[in-house]
């Protein structure tokens, strides 16, 4: 809850909300309405249990949390491990401001240093833990940048490039130390073992033991697969 919000207060405002709800779910009954008061339902569980302490980051050491790094990024690192430990199934830690149109530099630098400190310590950890083995990480953004600077950019910066970029994959189910696909001496273009985006997701749903052909149905019947039909799993990668 808020800090200074008591339980009595956080009741009372519970309260209020629900007598809201069952008024409107009551006169407009349908999935829109029920889903609705579902959502605030389950987080409002989620605030009162005893999950709610994996973000208590106070109960780390301080010295883990140095290693993890004291900003934001490092600290949600290691919020990700003590989610994990708890059983959530899916986590994501974002480390924004990759897009360096300008002084490209600097920011990598700074950025880099941010990065490999916290993901290091995540490795780590978990391995400590004796989760790795059963966590799979994916470090990956949207896109490459330019591989030549723009000069006309401010302080050198590189633009928006999709023609070739890197992912790694680490922890549970994949066979580590190890490079696949390799781009031209300039990285403008892949020369090999090019890697579509359908087959990356493929491959990240072998590792965890799904099949990427899984086909699920919308609400009106509509099939949804899991994953495009034609992609190809890079078979490298998983352990099995």
């Amino acid at each position: 809850m808020p800090n200074g919000l008591t339980m009595k207060e956080s009741d009372a405002r519970v309260g209020l909300l629900q007598s809201l709800e069952n008024d409107f779910v009551s006169s407009r009954p349908g999935l829109s309405t029920q889903s609705h008061k579902s959502a605030y339902d389950r987080a409002l569980r989620l605030m009162r249990s005893e999950a709610s302490k994996a973000f208590d980051l106070d109960q780390e050491k301080a010295e883990l949390r140095e290693k993890y790094g004291r900003n934001t990024f490092g600290q949600g690192c290691l919020l990700a491990r003590r989610l994990v430990e708890r059983g959530v199934p899916f986590v994501e830690v974002t480390l924004e401001n990759w897009d360096t149109h300008v002084n490209n530099f600097t920011q990598v630098q700074q950025l880099s240093k941010t990065l490999d400190g916290a993901w290091s310590a995540l490795m780590a950890d978990l391995k400590d833990k004796g989760l790795l083995d059963t966590t799979l990480i994916i470090w990956m953004g949207e896109f490459g940048r330019t591989p030549k600077l723009q000069p006309q950019r401010q302080g050198g910066g590189r633009d928006h490039f999709p023609n070739a970029w890197s992912t790694v994959l680490a922890g549970g189910g994949i066979k580590g130390g190890q490079v696949i696909g390799k781009t031209s001496e300039g990285g403008d273009e892949v020369k090999d073992r090019p890697v579509k985006e359908t087959d990356f997701l493929a491959t990240v749903c072998l590792a965890l033991g799904i099949d990427p052909l899984t086909k699920n149905e919308s609400n009106v019947g509509r099939p949804i697969h899991l994953v495009d039909k034609n992609a190809k799993p890079i078979t490298e990668v998983p352990q099995s």
